[in-house]
């Protein structure tokens, strides 16, 4: 309950003195002085201060038409991996057969030379993949025993 009231009391605080000021920042609220409050002094890099309030920007967001994403680490369930010559047309046939049943899912089919690789959704945690993955044994249970979670440079979209 006392966490709650401080929690309150600093939100009421920041309301109220951004109201009065309201082309200042969160920082510039924060050192405002006054009598009934105690003095803060943040201690930051200038760039962070430009970057408050600036939505889809950045080095690692891109951008495709209208849509921004964000590029960061994560994961993605792998469903096909080979490097025979039919390898390129079954990587194809496969995408085509999960867009028919998950159509929302974003699809990778890549060639690293001798492999081509279907390479399914965009995730920044484990559990989310594998969750993706249960779905797709189920859905192919054909597919079942090549199917799994890899690690990859992965596309959140903003």
């Amino acid at each position: 309950m006392r966490k709650f009231s401080y929690v309150a009391l600093i939100t009421a605080a920041f309301l109220t003195s951004h109201s009065a000021f309201a082309t200042t920042t969160i920082f510039d609220a924060f050192q405002e002085p006054s009598l009934s409050k105690g003095k803060v002094v943040v201690n930051q890099d200038p760039s962070i201060k430009k970057m408050v309030g600036v939505r889809l920007a950045g080095d690692k967001v891109q951008r495709t038409g209208n849509d921004a994403f964000i590029k960061v680490q994560g994961f993605r369930a792998q469903v096909f991996t080979g490097n025979q010559r039919l390898s390129k047309d079954e990587a194809f046939k496969r995408e085509k057969e999960i867009k028919e049943i998950f159509p929302e899912l974003t699809t990778y089919v890549t060639y690293t030379a001798p492999f081509w690789k279907l390479r399914v959704g965009d995730f920044r945690s484990h559990e989310e993949a594998y969750d993706l993955k249960r779905k797709l044994v189920e859905a192919f249970p054909t597919y079942g025993k090549e199917i799994y979670i890899v690690k990859e440079e992965v596309n959140i979209p903003l």
